[in-house]
Order: C-alpha cells, then sequence, then structure tokens
C-alpha cells in the first residue's frame, strides 16, 4: 500500500477513485500513565509517556486506514492526514484519512 500527503503521487497514474478512506481511534491516558508524565513533567524536556501514547494512537489510526483502503480495493492513499481532538478530559480522538485510490505506473 502506498500512502502519500500529497494530491498525486510521481510516477504514477490513478486509474479509479474509492473515495474517501479513514482510520479511527479512541484512547485514554491511564492513572498510572498520568502519573507518570506528571512526575516527568516536574523535571522538565519531553514527556515519554504522552509521546509513546500519542505514536500508539496514529499508528492505530493508520493502519486502520490502511484496511480501509484494502478492503474497498485500493492499492494506494493520496491525500492522507491526521486530525486529533479531545472528547472529555484525558479521552483523545485520533482519525487518519485520506483518498483511496488504485494506481499503475506511468511507462514511458
Amino acid at each position: 500500500m502506498i500512502v502519500v500527503t500529497t494530491n498525486d503521487l510521481a510516477g504514477y497514474r490513478i486509474t479509479r477513485h474509492f473515495g474517501v478512506v479513514r482510520g479511527i481511534t479512541v484512547r485514554s491516558r491511564s492513572v498510572i500513565g498520568n502519573l507518570g508524565g506528571a512526575i516527568q513533567s516536574v523535571f522538565g524536556g519531553k514527556l515519554s509517556v504522552y509521546t509513546n501514547l500519542a505514536e500508539t494512537a496514529r499508528q492505530e489510526a493508520y493502519e486502520l486506514l490502511v484496511q480501509h483502503a484494502q478492503d474497498l480495493g485500493a492499492n494506494a492513499v493520496i491525500a492522507m492526514r491526521y486530525d486529533a481532538n479531545e472528547i472529555m478530559e484525558g479521552i483523545t480522538e485520533v482519525l487518519a484519512y485520506g483518498s483511496a485510490v488504485q494506481v499503475e505506473p506511468i511507462q514511458g
């Protein structure tokens, strides 16, 4: 699966559009994670507890996006983006979305 943030794919021709695809996950911080983050924030610098949580959520949303595109028969996703919203304190929704397409290499 080819996934790009651009609106086209250099060296490829789009032969079919499947429409918008998405992957969504909702994550919460645990009490232990909040405690670890609070301790790290006292000392300053990178808050690895929260960085790891954010990366895990984005990776899960990305994998769900790819699965949605594959289920439709696409072999690429163009214009891929992330979005995140806090649903309530400590609970965050992460969305990965883009346009599922079928592409083929340009001969020449």
